[in-house]
């Protein structure tokens, strides 16, 4: 008993599950669309001070970071978040926030594509 789907002597059948196959993946083909990192709360980045803000309130406030890294033996968080389309234009946020050794912040960089209101 031949239960494979291609396997039918019925040429209607192919074609319409051939083209259910084709509609289907040019569907997922038109989205074209990734999304790499995760959200985080932009808008509370101006709560953020060098000198005075440490580890422990970062994870309170933005969560757990999308990637940590040593630059110049400092540990670093990235908070990120990357939308990719085919169709539009894309959108990127990004905060990178540099620790000392006290685990307190020394550094700071967001960069965004989106346009204030």
């Amino acid at each position: 008993m031949k239960t494979a789907l291609f396997c039918t002597k019925d040429p209607l059948k192919l074609l319409r599950t051939t083209g259910l196959c084709l509609s289907a993946s040019m569907l997922l083909l038109m989205s074209g669309c990734a999304t790499v990192g995760h959200e985080f709360p932009a808008g509370q980045i101006s709560t953020i001070n060098i000198g005075k803000t440490t580890q422990n309130d970062i994870y309170s406030t933005f969560g757990t970071p999308w990637r940590t890294g040593i630059e110049d033996g400092k540990k670093t968080w990235t908070y990120g978040n990357y939308e990719y389309s085919l169709f539009s234009d894309h959108s990127a946020e990004d905060l990178v926030i540099k620790f000392d050794n006290r685990k307190v912040v020394s550094a700071f960089v967001f960069n965004t594509t989106k346009r204030s209101k």
